[in-house]
């Protein structure tokens, strides 16, 4: 449920009533707030939440609850929340894990509709501190509480008619455009320290901890519906939703009012990939789920916390670029060039200026100066020539950005070009980052820089970086809709060959089940057939004419490791011998093999070997991966990943992702492929892969992709079935 908007006096919430189906408002807007466990001991989390509290000018009544204490920091204390007189909005519990349940009971008792518990002892101690936590869940449900916690920090909203510090942090929030969001509690500490030193500030900061109930799905909702934040930032640990989080995000990331959000994921290793008994299985894991998980929903992930504010601190105050064109203004020669590469290594582009730019630096500038991108003013410059550099390039139409680069010389008026740019910035509505290098000298420039809203760097190519990462999300939200495809499926077909698999126990499907599977979803599969003698091999191959020959055995998964497979088969006596070949050499190496025969299979026209492949999470549901195939794909790893269900947009982007890309059209003189056939593959795939959650892992490796317009075609498959990772 939702509250309606606090009148100015006693707390303001800024939402439109009933915008919000959390009823997070409790949470941020409360009026009245009870801390269960408020203590005057020195060094106490119940003293330093209510301090926080009492001190941060909340605009709402406070009331300490303590057992013992008569009072606390000079303010009433009650014995319990039962005998406060008054209404509460939100309880923040510090009592110990044991007693919450108790404490949460008397809270709904007394009506209250938001609860933070900052106690710790919980699921991340053991099976005890879990149960306990289950049991505080479940009262909060009953009574429609909304739980932040347990095990964290606690809650800041800075906005100055609530001043919100139900938290035990040690440094405050200053009042900002940006939202935080952390699965950890220490590093909120370090993050609110580091923050202050670089004069940014915030509108929410949460700590999630355990995130029982509240988690960081229910926060972004909250937060893209806040008119006073503008960017969020979030660290990770775990998240848990799949499609719904790529569903709900993508639209406030890239939809009609879109809110940027930046993440940083912690756990970046490959481990956590559970299965090997598939390509995809072995280069999948935790990793490429969060990587597709992120990109599908257009958050920009970062490496580094240092990374995450820089990013913020542009998207906080910087309109985005149109386009990749962009400009750099400096007074040295070797920054330049650094800002020249990392700003082409960051999917941007050096802006061709326009002659009418060239006749106003020339006019403006020495002779010496370079008038071309990036613009050189050479370091004598005075603000006045910064200041003519600047005003020509942002009112280019070619350029949609500009990195300002300053090194402080002895004649560098560092103060008044400074003073120069935020104007300038403002009237051409493109985004200018700055970087004036050095600590000591470019202080006071810098100082001015920050409190006009423009991102200072130290270091060019920071700012470069930064510039990239606004393009980034610039793409995400103009990015085209591709036509959706018209496909049909036989899904009872593929149906009544997984179910007779499960029935029958068998969980590995080769190309016999897998090729009828894959036809039923409409793949373009080759004609072949299943024999079990020479004779029946000499006759396939009068029939289907060059064929390859496949040994069939649920024992035997790498069928080449071992023998068993030979290609372009003609005529019916090398047929038979091929038979008789692959069959002795399968006994010879695997010799307690059940052999069901050999696959003779159609060969396939010439074409670019790719990979296509499913692996599924319990969480998150099937990952597609799209990649360079053949034998070599553990090898390059040059493969994509997507969650599905996709969408066109997904397909191409999955294609045009990988680094043999150009491979497909038509590099070096090679045949252009027919792309929007693999597009429909793809899209074949995640269905398959969403209708069917008994499919634990596929491979079709290779998927033979011929000429644009001839299609392509599937030369081996193999499929893993397993009920117990049926994802809902």
């Amino acid at each position: 449920m939702t509250t309606a908007p606090r009148s100015p006096d006693t707390g303001a919430c800024r939402h439109e009533a009933g915008s919000l189906p959390e009823g997070l408002d409790f949470i941020f807007c409360p009026t009245t707030v009870a801390v269960i466990g408020a203590s005057n001991r020195p060094g106490s989390v119940g003293l330093a939440v209510f301090k926080n509290l009492l001190h941060g000018n909340f605009s709402g009544i406070l009331y300490p609850v303590n057992l013992r204490a008569k009072s606390v920091c000079g303010v009433r204390a009650y014995p319990s929340i039962s005998d406060i007189p008054d209404q509460v909005d939100l309880a923040v519990i510090i009592v110990p894990a044991a007693s919450t349940p108790a404490v949460a009971r008397e809270a709904a008792e007394k009506g209250v509709k938001g609860l933070i518990v900052i106690s710790a002892g919980f699921r991340e101690v053991g099976p005890e501190g879990a149960a306990i936590e289950r049991e505080l869940l479940s009262i909060c449900r009953e009574n429609g509480i909304r739980l932040v916690g347990p095990n964290c920090l606690g809650v800041i909203n800075t906005d100055g008619p609530v001043s919100l510090n139900a938290s035990f942090a040690r440094q405050k929030a200053n009042p900002g455009n940006i939202a935080f969001i952390s699965q950890s509690g220490a590093l909120c500490t370090a993050v609110l320290d580091f923050a202050a030193k670089r004069n940014m500030g915030f509108s929410k900061f949460i700590s999630v901890g355990n995130k029982a109930d509240v988690d960081e799905l229910a926060l972004i909702r909250y937060l893209h519906a806040d008119p006073l934040t503008k960017v969020i930032m979030l660290y990770v640990e775990e998240l848990r939703h799949g499609f719904e989080f790529i569903e709900t995000v993508r639209e406030i990331t890239g939809g009609d009012n879109p809110t940027p959000i930046l993440a940083i994921k912690s756990g970046r290793t490959a481990e956590g990939a559970a299965a090997v008994s598939s390509h995809t299985g072995s280069l999948a894991g935790t990793e490429a789920v969060y990587n597709a998980l992120f990109q599908q929903s257009g958050v920009f992930r970062v490496q580094t916390i240092e990374e995450l504010f820089d990013c913020a601190l542009a998207f906080g105050c910087q309109p985005l670029p149109k386009s990749d064109r962009i400009a750099i203004i400096t007074n040295a020669g070797g920054p330049g060039i650094i800002a020249t590469d990392v700003t082409i290594n960051s999917g941007l582009s050096l802006a061709r200026f326009s002659d009418r730019t060239t006749e106003a630096l020339k006019r403006h500038l020495p002779s010496t100066a370079n008038i071309n991108n990036p613009v050189d003013v050479i370091g004598d410059a005075g603000s006045d020539r910064y200041r003519a550099a600047l005003d020509a390039v942002l009112n280019d139409e070619n350029v949609d950005g500009v990195i300002f680069i300053l090194t402080p010389q002895s004649m560098t008026e560092i103060e008044k070009t400074a003073s120069i740019i935020p104007d300038l910035a403002r009237r051409s509505g493109k985004p200018v980052v700055a970087s004036f290098m050095g600590l000591m000298d470019v202080s006071k420039g810098v100082e001015i820089l920050e409190k006009n809203g423009i991102p200072h760097y130290p270091f060019p190519e920071t700012a470069a970086r930064v510039m990239g990462a606004l393009y980034q999300h610039s793409k995400w939200i103009q990015r085209p809709h591709a036509r959706e495809f018209e496909l049909a499926f036989d899904r009872p077909r593929a149906r009544k060959v997984i179910e007779a698999s499960l029935a029958s126990g068998t969980s590995y499907l080769g190309e016999v089940e897998g090729n009828e599977i894959l036809a039923a979803y409409g793949f373009p599969v080759l004609p072949a057939r299943l024999v079990t003698t020479a004779e029946e091999a000499a006759e396939a191959v009068r029939s289907l004419g060059a064929s390859a020959f496949k040994i069939v055995s649920p024992q035997i998964i790498h069928k080449s490791d071992v023998g068993g497979v030979r290609v372009g088969i003609e005529g019916p006596a090398e047929a038979a011998e091929a038979f008789e070949s692959i069959v002795s050499s399968v006994r010879s190496n695997v010799p307690d093999a059940e052999i069901r025969g050999v696959y003779v299979q159609q060969m396939a026209p010439e074409g670019a070997e790719v990979i296509l492949g499913i692996n599924r999470y319990k969480v998150f549901g099937p990952l597609l991966m799209f990649g360079l195939g053949g034998i070599f794909v553990e090898i390059f790893k040059d493969v994509s990943f997507r969650l599905a269900p996709i969408r066109h947009n997904g397909a191409r982007f999955m294609v045009r992702s990988i680094k043999a890309y150009p491979m497909l059209t038509g590099a070096r003189g090679a045949p252009v492929r027919d792309i929007e056939e693999l597009e429909k593959c793809l899209m074949r795939l995640s269905a398959l892969a969403t209708e069917n959650p008994e499919i634990a892992e596929l491979d079709i490796n290779p998927l033979i992709v011929h000429r644009e317009g001839a299609g392509c075609s599937i030369a081996d498959c193999r499929i893993l079935l397993d009920p117990g990772r049926a994802c809902a």
